[in-house]
Formats: C-alpha cells, structure tokens, sequence
C-alpha cells in the first residue's frame, strides 16, 4: 500500500517511521530538500503542503491509498478534501476537517455549543486591532488562522507590539482577517486522544514548558503526567472530548491545548491529528502505545479498536526535552553516546546535518533535536531527559567564518 504523508519535518518524524516498519510505500511531501523525515521516503516530493493543486496531482501520480497530514494543522483540511475527491478513505470529512483547522470557524462552532474559550476577535485592519485590545486588554495573542503553525503565531504586550503583529498577521492570512485572543495567564495542559470504534479514548495529559521569549507557543519540553488533580483531569478529558465531537471529529487522533480556569478548564484550541511535539512517541514510551502506528492505519482506512488503545505498561513518568543549538552554522555534533547512557532515555533525535544554519529559536522547527525519556516518577522522567539533553553538544560556527 501506499501512503502520502504531508510533511517531513521533525514533527512528522514518528509517523514516517511508523509507515516505513509496516512495509509501506511511503511518499513524502516538504518544500525543504533537506526535511530530515525524507530519510524514511520511498519517494520524495520537494513541494509546499500548503499547495492543494500540487499535492493534488502527486497523490493521483502516485496512485495513493491514503493521506495522513500530522504534526500540523493547515494540512490536515488539503488532506481530508483530496482523499474525499479521489474517493479514498479518511478518518475525517472535509467538512470537519476545515473546521478543525480554522480558529475562527472553531471559535464560532465551540461558542454555539457553549464552550469556555479564551475571548478573541476577528480584525481586518490595524484599527479593528487596536479597538479589540481596549476591549480585551494586554497582554494580547495575534494570529493569522489558517497558516503553518506557530511562524503565524505573535505575543503582543503594548500597541507598538500590536500594530507589528497585525501588520504581519494579515500578511500572512490565507483570508483577509487575523484573530486576536486575549491570553488570560491561566496554565496550560495538552490532551492526546484517539477516536476508536466512535469512542474519545484519552491517552496522555501533559504539561508544556514554553520557550523563553521572543519565541512564543514553541515548547521545550512536555511532561507527563501532567501535574493536574484527577478531577481536573477529568474535566480537562471531558472538554476535550465534547470539543473534538462538536467540531466533528469522529475517527482518528485528537491533540488539544487547554487552559486551566478558576471555574474550569478554557478550550484553546482541538486539532485532528497526531501532536507535533514527538506527542506519540511519548505516549508509546509511557504506556505502550503506538499512537502514529494507529494514525497511519486510520489514514488508510484500516480500522482501529478499542482494545489496541488500551495501555500495555505503564511507566512512572515520561519526558520529552527539545534540543536548542547556538546560533550560526552547524559543523559537528558531540556527546550523542553520553547522552544515550542516561538511564530511563528511550530516543534521541537529531533533526539537522552538518552545514545547517540555526538562527535565534523562534518556532518549533528552529529546535534541533529531542531527548524521550521515562522514568519511576515524573521527577525522574525530567532528570534523565535534562541530563542528556546537556550532554549533547552542538558545535556551531559564525555564518561569516564559513561564507
């Protein structure tokens, strides 16, 4: 069988390499030449995800049986569309799907269906802009919906930082608006699901550690489980699964982000697909759970029972710590076999080759690797993942000394 995975970037990693160990056909799209995931690829595809026509025509060249679109959102809708014009099967509709990836069209179907959510605005122009923070007040998120990600993404604290975001917000826009949401300070969680047999099997709740600025929503690691009270659990899982419901999501992997409110938890935001943050291979090294292995079956229309979402072990906790390289051009990488000595690592991915330019860490594909590790306790989870991930060292030299 063959399978067209939209992406092959560090976040679409765990779904490529769980097609290529079932002996798929794995065709792979990124506009990157140098998209690490390319290495699991039987053919490869140097275009943009975000270009339906194009990835149109490779799925139809290349006779697909399926499309799977993880670790990003914009994708997940082209995928849903494609494979309903080529009849094939698919774990959600287009019609889902294009909700599911649009914040504002989400925003509208949640608020219908009396969700909690943080408070936002459409605006068209720096003007609606700025009235929207008299109404919402500072600090403020601007975002440009329906684009790649966290590169979409801006924090803005004052007007002047307002008036930036904006302008490059609606730059960036695939429509003639950008959403400004109120970021109310509450601590956040992220729920990773699967819909099995039309059941919400929760599978991990984990606890995100952001970025320092100037990077926003870009994590550095994710803990589970998360430091939450079982009834806070508990309604974090039942939000999550009424979102993703009322969205329409009814088949395949869920990943939401949550805020933790006084009177409950607030929905920010539910997407159908696999998390981009090696979500399911932290799921796997906590519970034995082979979350891409069932989003790649999913995605072919294979179908995925209650049972293979059960847990097979289950570990005192789980961590998955991001790597960040100095800045400049990378020329070796140290430490590898230290790190991996660590008791309790259970995988160490290295995104980038020797010759790769790292800027400042502004969006999750800045990032350089990751380190998964388990351990007795949650504590031991992130002592062993923070202790191998100092051990690796990224060699860099100044852009200039090698130009």
């Amino acid at each position: 069988m063959r399978l067209l995975v939209l992406g092959a970037g560090p976040a679409q990693l765990g779904v490529l390499a769980a097609a290529r160990r079932r002996g798929l056909t794995v065709v792979a799209a990124d506009r990157d030449p140098s998209a690490p995931g390319f290495k699991y690829a039987d053919r490869r595809a140097i275009v943009s995800i975000e270009d339906e026509p194009a990835i149109d025509r490779l799925a139809r060249a290349e006779e697909v049986d399926g499309l799977i679109a993880p670790g990003t959102d914009h994708a997940v809708a082209i995928a849903a569309r494609i494979a309903n014009r080529l009849g094939l099967p698919h774990p959600i509709s287009p019609e889902a799907a294009a909700v599911a990836v649009s914040k504002l069209r989400q925003r509208e179907r949640l608020e219908t269906s009396g969700f909690a959510q943080p408070r936002s605005i459409a605006c068209r122009t720096p003007a609606e802009a700025a009235a929207a923070a008299g109404e919402l007040g500072y600090p403020l998120v601007v975002e440009a919906p329906n684009s790649l990600g966290e590169r979409a993404v801006r924090l803005a604290r004052t007007a002047e930082e307002l008036a930036a975001a904006t302008a490059g917000a609606l730059a960036e826009a695939r429509g003639d608006y950008c959403l400004v949401e109120e970021l109310p300070g509450l601590r956040a969680v992220t729920v990773n699901a699967f819909i099995a047999d039309g059941r919400f099997v929760p599978l991990t709740i984990t606890d995100p550690e952001p970025a320092p600025q100037p990077a926003f929503g870009v994590p550095l690691a994710h803990t589970w489980p998360a430091d939450v009270s079982p009834e806070g659990a508990e309604a974090v899982l039942e939000a999550t699964a009424a979102a993703a419901s009322a969205i329409g999501i009814d088949g395949g992997p869920v990943v939401a982000q949550l805020l933790l409110g006084p009177n409950g938890p607030l929905v920010a935001k539910v997407s159908a697909r696999v998390g981009g943050g090696h979500d399911a291979e932290l799921c796997r090294a906590a519970l034995g759970i082979d979350e891409n292995t069932l989003a790649v079956a999913a995605a072919l229309g294979e179908p995925v029972h209650a049972h293979e979402v059960e847990p097979t072990m289950v570990a005192g906790g789980a961590c998955v710590r991001f790597l960040v390289a100095p800045r400049g051009v990378l020329q070796q990488i140290d430490g590898i076999d230290d790190a991996f000595a660590i008791g309790g690592v259970r995988a160490i991915r290295v995104y980038r080759k020797p010759g790769h330019v790292f800027g400042e860490l502004l969006r999750a594909s800045d990032r350089a690797g990751v380190v998964i590790a388990t351990g007795r306790t949650r504590d031991d989870a992130i002592a062993a993942a923070e202790e191998s991930a100092w051990r690796i060292r990224f060699v860099t030299a100044p852009v200039e000394a090698v130009a």
